[in-house]
């Protein structure tokens, strides 16, 4: 949701919603009144749904973290494919 387009949008709406209220009731208090109103209607669909990005992207990362630690770690085999691999570990301290 890029947020100056919203505005431009919403301030849109605004003016549409205005001109069609003021042509249904004749009056400039109840089209202000009326406009304000859905104003704050607007802002509290916007800030929902701004909420449920934010709370979809936290469930899609818990997810992701949760995959990463389900993982099993790798059995150490030295034996791979029939070829024998020296192992990382030494039995005696290393001395160059």
């Amino acid at each position: 949701m890029y947020a100056p387009r919203v505005f431009i949008s919403m301030l849109g709406t605004l003016v549409v919603f205005a001109i069609a209220t003021y042509f249904l009731t004749n009056s400039l208090a109840t089209t202000l009144i009326e406009t304000a109103i859905c104003a704050v209607l607007l802002q509290v669909g916007y800030f929902l749904g701004v909420l449920y990005l934010v709370w979809k992207e936290r469930k899609a990362r818990d997810a992701l973290l949760n995959e990463d630690k389900a993982v099993t770690p790798i059995a150490e085999d030295t034996n791979v494919g029939g070829i024998q691999a020296p192992s990382l570990k030494r039995s005696e301290p290393f001395n160059p």
